[in-house]
This record gives structure tokens, C-alpha cells and sequence, in this order.
């Protein structure tokens, strides 16, 4: 038995292996067909010796080739006994169903469970030559003409790009427990605590993180009149943030704990309050966030859902960072199936995780590439950084040439992540900075990826320093 698989494959990324991994189900040998540069066209962005090479390294593959043949040809040669195509393709017209129902074969439509993940296979990749440092994205430095220097040249100019990020600050607290065993009355893990070290998170620390790697960063934000309010002003002064941070005598300061033992998180609690801001809070930001953007390069939105950031400031913001030629950049963490992504409408570059483009754009079906083209369309944004955890991101951007777009993967660079908090916002910073820079975007997603692999590398959302990231780049 035979399943096929046909396509241009130009980066074989997270979506590309889900496909391979649903169609190996089926218990059959899997055949991929890469389509030849002719057949292609435009839509091949690279050789298609190279994307067949791609693809026969990957485990899942039993044979691959290169077909410069009409697609209903090649199946009526193959007569494979499965053809797999995307899900998006299930409602368009399929020529070559006739002939598979000719044979007797069977078409099947699926982008693969979202639960499947290629962790496992980019694992086994990583740890040949994964260490406590995190590795230059050589391969994609390459497909896009990427180098150190020009890389050092961009970080070197972050001094120069003024940011304001807009969002809700957290206190994060990391409580060491040392572990004394089970409960004797009930299955329960008993643990005593001793220590205790607090960071600043959420807006602060994506602040925070700008202002180490050399740009003038400032931050607008709401605070409880309580402890963490008080450590969140002291903290962000020492770190060199210019503050604006309203208090909220009706509101406490969010405060998440991560109780940990041996390495590991055993619990988060968190303590927060999630109702929207009040309608002077809410003119108060908008007014001090109008005379900051006058002077700014860059508009970061750090969103958590936690309430600071209305429908009302993002869209009055949004359209007064566009009137200043400021890039907008957003990140909206999603707790619950309420968070939306899309409504930081006209963003340069959007971040989200697979699961927060799934809850925006209500698609639970679709392959990756689709998703994240159907969240630039219904969020009108340039870029898509699609973060998918242990395989990376996928970066997804308009290609002006053809009418259609690009994608292309950055893995994950840190294939020992000591703590995965602020990964994210380490991602969003780089880019963010890069692009205010005057970086593309294929050069922001590897400052970003490489400041995400540090992060991990450190326990807690620790402040990035340009250092250790120039130290990086030239090791």
C-alpha cells in the first residue's frame, strides 16, 4: 500500500510534517512528489533539487522525487492506493479525483490533527549539537542572505529606535520548594518552601528587555496601590524604563507564582483581576500614549486580557501610531477562548501561539500556512510570527512579486530550555527592534528566535542584555 503527498515544499516546516505524520497513519509507504521549478513557477522560491533534498531528509518519507509531469499523469502511473491533500482543498475543485476514483483509490482531505507536533523529530535533530548557548539558524541565514555582520549592524542600531510598549504588567514570583514526599492521607505531592525571588513580567519586562538591548524604552501601564506596585515602580526605575504607570486603587497588581522543585514548575497560581479599566483609566493612557508616539519608532502592545487594554485604546492607538509612521507590533496572550489576536488591526507584525491564531480565527482545521494567512487577512497585518513552542516559529509574509506569500521556519534553537517564561516576549522585543531598526523581516525573525533561545536559557523573564547576544553571534 502507497500514500502520496504532492507539493512545492519550499520550507519544509511544522504544517509539512503533520501532513506526513496523518498520512503515515493511513499504514501505508509514504511517496512525496516535490513539483519541478517549471510546474512551479513563482510559487517555487527555491530550487527544486533542494526542496527534494529537504524533504528526503525527513524521517517520515519513504521516497521522494521530482515530477515535471500534469498531477493526474502522475497519479495514473502511480495508482497509489492514498492521495493526501490539504484540508483547505477539500472544498475547491480537485482534478485529479476522477482518475483516483478511476483506480479505486481514495483522496483524503486533512492538514493533520493540531495536536500532532514534529517535536519529537526536531528533538532528535537538536541534540546532536544542541548546547547551553544558543546556535545560529545557519540554514535560514542562508536561504536569505543573512549574516553576522549585518546582524551586529542591526543590533548595534537599536540604540537609535525609541519604543513605547502599552500593556499589563505582572510580578512574577518563583518560589524553590524542596520536595518531602506524598501525603499520607491523599495522593498529594507535600513540598517546603525555601526561597523566594521576584521578577517583573508582562509589559514591564518586554520594556525591560528594549531598554538592555540599547533602545529608549518607554512603558504606559496600570498598577495596584500595593507591594507590587511599589516593586514594579522601584524595579523598572532601576532597570533605566521610563515609567508612566497609573494607579488603581480598585485594582490590585497581577502577581503570578510558579512554585518549582529539582528544575521543574509544579503549580502556578495566579492573582489577578481581569475587568476592563475604567473610562478615566482609559483616557488617562490615551492621552499620555498620543504624546509619547510623537517621538517614537516603535508601538509594542503587550496584551495579556487582563483589561488594560480596551477595544477603545487599542483601535484610538493603533490609528495614531499609523498617522506618526510608527511600526505596531502585538502580542495577546490568550488564557481563555475570548482572547483575539486580529483586533490589533493594521500591525506590522503580529506573534501569536497556534492556539491563539486558532481562537481568533475560529479555524480548529486548516494546515499552518493557511491559518496564519487567514489571520494576516482578517487582522489587515503585514507579518505572522506563528510561535510554536519546542518547533520554533514559522514566519509568514506577503510576497509582493506574485500576488501570493512566503514562509519560511526558524527551529527551536535551545534544545535544553531551563524555563520557557518570556520566550515569547523575547521574540517580540528582537523583532520589534529590527524592524524599527529598518530590518526585514526574515531579519527580525532571527534576532528574535536568537533572543528567545537565551531567554529560555535563564530561569525567570530575566532583562536581556546586547552583550550576551553579540556574545552569541560571534562564539
Amino acid at each position: 500500500m502507497s500514500v502520496l503527498v504532492l507539493g512545492h515544499f519550499n520550507i519544509l516546516h511544522p504544517g509539512h510534517i503533520r501532513l506526513f505524520k496523518f498520512a503515515r497513519e493511513l499504514e501505508a509507504n509514504l511517496i512525496v512528489a516535490v513539483e519541478s521549478d517549471r510546474l512551479a513557477g513563482h510559487a517555487a522560491h527555491i530550487a527544486d533539487y533542494l526542496r527534494l533534498e529537504s524533504v528526503r531528509n525527513c524521517a517520515l518519507v519513504d521516497e521522494a522525487f521530482i515530477f515535471d509531469e500534469p498531477v493526474t499523469a502522475l497519479i495514473d502511473r502511480l495508482r497509489p492506493n492514498f492521495v493526501v491533500k490539504g484540508k483547505e482543498f477539500e472544498s475547491k475543485f480537485n482534478a485529479e479525483a476522477e482518475v483516483i476514483e478511476s483506480y479505486g483509490g481514495r483522496l483524503i482531505f486533512s492538514s493533520g490533527d493540531m495536536q500532532f507536533s514534529s517535536a519529537d523529530l526536531i528533538r532528535h535533530e537538536l541534540t546532536s549539537h544542541s548546547t547551553s548557548k544558543a546556535p545560529l539558524p545557519r540554514g535560514f541565514m542562508d536561504r536569505h542572505g543573512i549574516t553576522v555582520e549585518r546582524l551586529l549592524t542591526i543590533i548595534d542600531s537599536f540604540a537609535n529606535v525609541k519604543i513605547l510598549t502599552i500593556g499589563d504588567i505582572i510580578v512574577d514570583d518563583y518560589i524553590q520548594c524542596e520536595p518531602l514526599g506524598m501525603s499520607r492521607e491523599d495522593p498529594t505531592l507535600v513540598v517546603s518552601p525555601v526561597d523566594k525571588k521576584r521578577f517583573v513580567g508582562g509589559a514591564g519586562i518586554v520594556a525591560a528587555h528594549s531598554k538592555g538591548l540599547g533602545a529608549k524604552s518607554s512603558l504606559i501601564s496600570v498598577i495596584g496601590k500595593d507591594k507590587g506596585g511599589e516593586f514594579c515602580l522601584a524595579e523598572l526605575d532601576k532597570l533605566g524604563v521610563s515609567c508612566c504607570l497609573t494607579e488603581d486603587v480598585g485594582r490590585p497588581t497581577t502577581v503570578k507564582e510558579r512554585y518549582r522543585s529539582q528544575g521543574k514548575t509544579l503549580l502556578r497560581v495566579s492573582h489577578l483581576q481581569q475587568g476592563t479599566i475604567s473610562r478615566d483609566l482609559q483616557t488617562v493612557i490615551i492621552d499620555n500614549a498620543k504624546k509619547a508616539l510623537q517621538a517614537c519608532d516603535v508601538l509594542v502592545f503587550s496584551d495579556f486580557n487582563y483589561g488594560v487594554l480596551s477595544t477603545v485604546i487599542v483601535e484610538e492607538l493603533i490609528k495614531i501610531a499609523k498617522e506618526n509612521r510608527v511600526v505596531v507590533v502585538a502580542d495577546s496572550q490568550s488564557s481563555s477562548q475570548l482572547g483575539d489576536v486580529s483586533r490589533f488591526s493594521d500591525a506590522d507584525l503580529l506573534l501569536p501561539t497556534e492556539r491563539e491564531a486558532r481562537v481568533s480565527t475560529q479555524n480548529r482545521e486548516d494546515g499552518l500556512v493557511v491559518l496564519a494567512e487567514q489571520l494576516r487577512q482578517k487582522a489587515n497585518a503585514k507579518n505572522i510570527f506563528l510561535k510554536l513552542g519546542a518547533d520554533g516559529v514559522l514566519i509568514h509574509t506577503p510576497d509582493y512579486a506574485s500576488a501570493g506569500w512566503l514562509t519560511d521556519q526558524v527551529e527551536a534553537l535551545n534544545g535544553s530550555p531551563k524555563d520557557v517564561a518570556g520566550a515569547g516576549d523575547s521574540m517580540m522585543v528582537g523583532g520589534a527592534l529590527a524592524l524599527g531598526a529598518g530590518a526585514n523581516i526574515w531579519e527580525a525573525a532571527c534576532i528574535g528566535s536568537i533572543l528567545a533561545a537565551i531567554q529560555v536559557g535563564m530561569l525567570g523573564n530575566v532583562p536581556l542584555r546586547t552583550s550576551v547576544i553579540k556574545q552569541v553571534l560571534t562564539q
